[in-house]
């Protein structure tokens, strides 16, 4: 029958079409061993080496692409070369098994090799909430609801009504860390990525909290931002204390332990993570056209161990700002999370720092020509400039089909500055000032009388020598594009 036919070439056509796009999919989605032959394709062997200084992270190397002994071990000589570590990703459900198993035989290659043992522990801090309704806000009726704002499908509930999930939170890390010790295997850094989960306090995270019943009750000043958000954040850090850090530290008392986002602060934050929503109406001070959002002291409640800020080209920055020079709109935002981790992080704690380079638009910002991606050039001097404030490594976040880019300039600072691994090491950071003008900006580590210096100059510097105070000395830095530079102390301006 005629219909017949057309139906059939209809569904052909919706069918190849379904096809296309699902090979399209595949297509983009690279497997492990594609991730890493791009890795060491695109990096080579370092020049000075790594001492005991924290190694590069990369967010693609979770997970060995081969279960072979021997190919793994390889493996992981090759990335330790270059200075990169490979993380064991912990799953849970199904695939929990497995993935201890997996995990065990990568801890026992590296602890064989004496590398790091790194994991990448996102999904077992997932999620507490999970949907069900007893985590909901209650409306004054008795209506349960929940706070769709941050995303779509992410159901967040009452800060008041989550504590019945800490113990199945807390038994998905546990399960592995237990695991690692009964196996006599170490657990040396261990990172995870809780965002869009627990209480907050931005989006329409405050106004669904004044209409939930059960938070009026327990918080009767919730019409004060400032508590509201020191009552979210107090449950939000404990959540991650009793459920992720413990488990891992009761077994593991030396191991480094951190979360996306979350560093110590000088009681502001100067990005937006994208599930954000920028409201002027809630609490903020203005930076040009930036909200800086107040931001309490969550790290030392969180029991951390080390500090991880997000050093991201977020797409709304670029219009924040009006400096004549394109890339100091990027850079400016960049260099003031850096500095406030800098600033605000004891010298003990290792700080390792996401970053990212391609910018970083949410599907719903419209892409405006007007805006010009921040250059290569301006973010290695970035990247510079936060080692010699006082960050001891990076995390480099990028989907997967972005790392030959992204792996170059991250990369080739991280392993020149080990020619400084003296002054990284041991040098104390002598300005963490970030100038307000499209000038020039110096980053400096002193040791001793020496002081490794360098200097970035954009559009409104000046060819003079920058005179830089230190202490109560002074030295006076010299134009040098795109190098350091190790200027003595004694000798005064």
């Amino acid at each position: 029958m005629w219909w017949r036919k057309v139906m059939w070439v209809s569904m052909s056509a919706v069918l190849v079409s379904t096809m296309g796009r699902a090979q399209q999919r595949r297509k983009k989605r690279m497997t492990r061993q594609e991730i890493v032959d791009v890795v060491l394709r695109e990096t080579r062997p370092l020049a000075h080496p790594r001492g005991e200084r924290l190694p590069l992270y990369i967010w693609g190397l979770r997970g060995a692409p081969s279960r072979d002994d021997v190919e793994t071990e390889e493996l992981l000589k090759q990335l330790d070369a270059r200075g990169m570590a490979l993380l064991a990703p912990w799953q849970i459900g199904k695939s929990q098994a497995a993935s201890l198993e997996e995990a065990l035989r990568l801890a026992r290659l590296q602890a064989k090799l004496g590398l790091s043992v790194g994991v990448d522990a996102i999904r077992p801090v997932y999620m507490f909430y999970n949907g069900d309704p007893s985590t909901a806000h209650v409306a004054a009726d008795g209506t349960p609801f929940f706070d769709l704002s941050f995303q779509e499908k992410k159901q967040i509930g009452c800060p008041f009504s989550v504590k019945h999930r800490y113990s199945a939170i807390r038994e998905q890390v546990a399960f592995f860390s237990h695991a690692y010790k009964q196996a006599g295997l170490p657990i040396d850094f261990v990172f995870s990525d809780w965002e869009v989960d627990g209480p907050m306090e931005w989006n329409d995270g405050w106004a669904n909290a004044k209409r939930c019943a059960r938070c009026r009750e327990r918080l009767p000043s919730i019409d004060d931002f400032a508590a509201f958000q020191k009552a979210v954040r107090e449950i939000r850090s404990e959540m991650q204390r009793e459920c992720y850090v413990r488990p891992i530290l009761e077994h593991f008392p030396n191991a480094l332990v951190g979360n996306y986002g979350v560093y110590p602060n000088d009681g502001w934050r100067y990005w937006y993570d994208w599930f954000e929503k920028c409201d002027p109406a809630l609490p903020c001070r203005m930076d040009q056209r930036e909200p800086e959002r107040p931001w309490m002291q969550e790290f030392p409640e969180t029991g951390y161990t080390f500090a991880m800020p997000v050093m991201y080209t977020w797409y709304r920055t670029f219009d924040w700002y009006d400096f004549s020079d394109p890339d100091y709109h990027w850079f400016y935002n960049m260099l003031k999370v850096a500095s406030n981790a800098a600033a605000s992080t004891a010298p003990r704690t290792p700080i390792v720092s996401f970053v990212h380079h391609t910018l970083t638009r949410h599907p719903t910002e419209v892409e405006e020509p007007h805006v010009k991606p921040m250059s290569l050039a301006a973010y290695r001097e970035l990247l510079w400039h936060s080692l010699l404030r006082g960050h001891d490594t990076f995390f480099l976040w990028c989907p997967n089909d972005q790392i030959a880019h992204e792996i170059h300039p991250v990369h080739e600072v991280w392993a020149a500055a080990l020619e400084f691994a003296d002054f990284l090491n041991d040098g104390e950071p002598v300005t963490c000032a970030v100038p307000r003008q499209d000038v020039s900006v110096v980053s400096g580590l002193r040791l001793g009388t020496r002081v490794l210096v360098r200097r970035t100059d954009f559009a409104g510097a000046s060819d003079g020598p920058v005179v830089l105070a230190v202490g109560n000395r002074t030295i006076s830095i010299p134009k040098r594009p795109s190098q350091c530079q190790v200027l003595d102390l004694a000798k005064r301006v």
